[in-house]
């Protein structure tokens, strides 16, 4: 059976250990809240850019025009949109895996040039050779 001085020991480690646990609820309930307000100031930005890639499929979609025919690849333009953090998970990478196998892989005999959009796709092209003929990092609602 255990004595009076290791039970009084135990009492205050589990209080401790409770202190420790609270303290950590209170982090990281800080963290979603923190995440979530991002999350809502991103809806602006997310709702334009829906709005952008509607007009642009809309216009597309259309049989008669410059943008229907058919020709021959001569030049590629890819447009990469990233952000300028990295706190995307694997947003930033995919995108830029991406783009860097339409280059090298489908566009590799042919002229490619980047727009880039973020600093994450600047940075990572300006930095590997990639013909990068116009940045846009610093964009706002």
């Amino acid at each position: 059976m255990a004595n009076l001085k290791e039970i009084r020991s135990r009492i205050t480690s589990v209080g401790s250990t409770m202190q420790i646990t609270s303290a950590m609820k209170m982090v990281s309930a800080a963290k979603l809240k923190r995440a979530q307000d991002a999350v809502t100031k991103m809806r602006p930005y997310a709702n334009k850019l829906t709005e952008l890639l509607v007009n642009l499929n809309s216009t597309l979609d259309s049989s008669e025009g410059l943008y229907s025919e058919n020709r021959e690849l001569k030049k590629v333009l890819l447009i990469t949109i990233t952000s300028n953090r990295g706190l995307c998970g694997g947003f930033n990478a995919n995108i830029i895996k991406k783009a860097k196998s339409l280059i090298e892989g489908e566009y590799k005999k042919i002229e490619t040039d980047i727009i880039s959009i973020g600093k994450k796709s600047t940075q990572h092209f300006e930095n590997n050779g990639y013909n990068v003929i116009s940045s846009h990092d610093l964009l706002y609602s």
